[in-house]
């Protein structure tokens, strides 16, 4: 193992990483796109051999009352509304690939109201008009920083009623399911909302749940810095629940898995290596992908610190796993991975 006070450009070049983005989407918030051909190429440039692909289930509202249209979410006090077309687009991207090019993208169905008990006849409607095509449940937002306030209708849960009755559906047709769940508000240092995720951890045992960025965000981040009950909270959940999968996009890569020098933290480390299939990487871009390589290779001297085959389970073979059955490349999970022109061994 390569010591921790290595620089970055040398723990960088020491291994080279073929990544699965398990946490993308190819729209942003006002459900626009740089297209497929744009994500091709950034994820060829970015050795990124699998993604994630989901839509955003809301849609910014450009305001009656604002003068300008706003640039993201946050930008203005305009509202957000649920939006299910944003599934329609990304089947429909999916579709235009070839046969060798969808190999190397898997579809997550996200498009609904996490309040709405009507929402799992929505999502089964949805897998039955395109069959064969969904391999996952998310994006799901629940709680969401701003964005929770800004939505229309009652503040979203992991554990309403509605959702238990989509992880019931997740379950029978075997799908994962992304849940965005804060593990606390701004402002509380404290595991604030954590029933919330876990709920539904312990009573659907069968679903497999990847924990978007392990609860953690930059609003959080941009008042309280760093959550100390974090790592400990993780780890119990984890020993705990078999079916829980840690997304570590970069809200958990920094200030978490690596400190202001870029310098591993020994304890994410040794956590990573004690649950070695349960963490996943993402890049959570949204409709603009000029940024995946700085996002995925950004984590390479968290991953160097591991031991090889654990690092390289982290940086692709995770994600790949937790698919339904057949939904892998064919082969199973391989060993490289093709570019430019997207085969897939």
């Amino acid at each position: 193992m390569l010591a921790f006070s290595t620089p970055f450009v040398t723990l960088a070049q020491a291994r080279d990483y073929r990544y699965a983005d398990a946490h993308l989407h190819y729209v942003d918030f006002f459900q626009e796109s740089e297209g497929m051909e744009a994500l091709l190429q950034a994820m060829d440039e970015a050795g990124v051999a699998h993604v994630m692909l989901s839509g955003v289930p809301v849609a910014k509202q450009w305001h009656e009352n604002e003068p300008k249209r706003p640039r993201y979410y946050a930008g203005d006090d305009g509202g957000a509304y649920w939006f299910s077309a944003t599934d329609v687009l990304v089947a429909k991207a999916f579709e235009s690939l070839s046969p060798a090019q969808r190999q190397r993208f898997h579809p997550f169905l996200s498009g609904f109201n996490p309040n709405d008990k009507n929402a799992d006849a929505h999502v089964r409607r949805m897998l039955e008009m395109y069959p064969g095509v969904w391999q996952g449940l998310g994006e799901v937002f629940t709680r969401h920083d701003d964005l929770t306030a800004l939505i229309h209708g009652e503040p979203p849960r992991a554990n309403s009623e509605a959702m238990h009755r989509v992880y019931t559906l997740a379950a029978e047709y075997d799908l994962p399911v992304l849940i965005h769940s804060n593990i606390t508000s701004q402002r509380e240092r404290n595991p604030l909302y954590l029933a919330e995720m876990e709920e539904p951890l312990r009573n659907h045992p069968r679903v497999r749940f990847i924990w978007a960025h392990a609860g953690t965000s930059m609003e959080i981040h941009r008042h309280q810095t760093r959550l100390d009950f974090l790592l400990p909270t993780v780890r119990r959940l984890l020993t705990a629940y078999p079916n829980l999968y840690i997304d570590l996009s970069w809200t958990v890569r920094d200030p978490y898995l690596l400190d202001h020098d870029g310098r591993p933290d020994p304890e994410w480390v040794q956590l990573v290596e004690d649950f070695p299939e349960r963490f996943m990487l993402g890049s959570d871009v949204v409709g603009q992908f000029g940024s995946i390589e700085k996002y995925m290779r950004g984590f390479d001297a968290f991953l160097d610190a591991l031991p090889e085959k654990v690092a390289r389970a982290v940086a692709r073979d995770n994600f790949l796993a937790i698919l339904p059955d057949g939904a892998a490349p064919v082969g199973g999970v391989p060993t490289d991975q093709g570019v430019s022109g997207g085969s897939a061994q």
